[in-house]
């Protein structure tokens, strides 16, 4: 009889300081990461255009879906003082996309407090500690230049200019990245 591993089974919890990153939770998250989703300036560059719940809702299933499909996915990011959700963070690699990446997006309320920067260390330490990744990119879309210091702020690079992310935008993105340190030095 084949043995189950239950902890297989279940996606980790990520805490920091500050914050839990756990799974996505479709009926406690739905209202803020709808309302996220239509922020013009947050969906600007996570391919321009506002969402309904519906639309949402969808997007959320999708993100849980290739969690069942890679093993890994987007977590929700919850501010410990308050419980109230902040963003979606977390590895990623949906078909198209040039590498595995940590992705991110942060509700308007909470951007400017280092809640960004304190999950991607979370995310990074944990795609190469316990996915044993050996490099992490970043699919940043030219002029998002908050993305883009936050990318460095966690020791990524800019590496090359593509020509559009799949599946979200064809406009002109960059690729930042960095190495597994531990692979790295071995």
């Amino acid at each position: 009889m084949a043995k189950i591993s239950y902890k297989s089974l279940m996606k980790p919890i990520l805490e920091t300081e500050r914050l839990i990153l756990r799974p996505i939770d479709m009926e406690a998250d739905i209202d803020m990461w709808h309302d996220m989703m239509t922020d013009e300036e947050t969906v600007r560059y996570i391919g321009g255009q506002i969402f309904s719940r519906a639309q949402t809702w969808r997007y959320m299933a999708m993100c849980i879906g290739h969690e069942q499909a890679r093993g890994y996915g987007f977590f929700s990011v919850v501010e410990k003082a308050s419980q109230s959700w902040i963003g979606r963070i977390g590895p990623w690699y949906p078909e198209g996309w040039v590498a595995p990446e940590i992705g991110w997006g942060i509700h308007r309320d909470f951007i400017g407090r280092g809640y960004a920067k304190e999950a991607a260390v979370a995310c990074r330490d944990y795609v190469f500690e316990d996915l044993g990744w050996e490099r992490v990119v970043h699919m940043i879309v030219d002029g998002n230049t908050a993305s883009e210091k936050l990318a460095e702020s966690i020791g990524s690079k800019r590496l090359y200019k593509v020509d559009g992310i799949a599946g979200v935008t064809d406009l002109p993105s960059w690729v930042y990245g960095q190495d597994n340190p531990r692979k790295a030095s071995k």
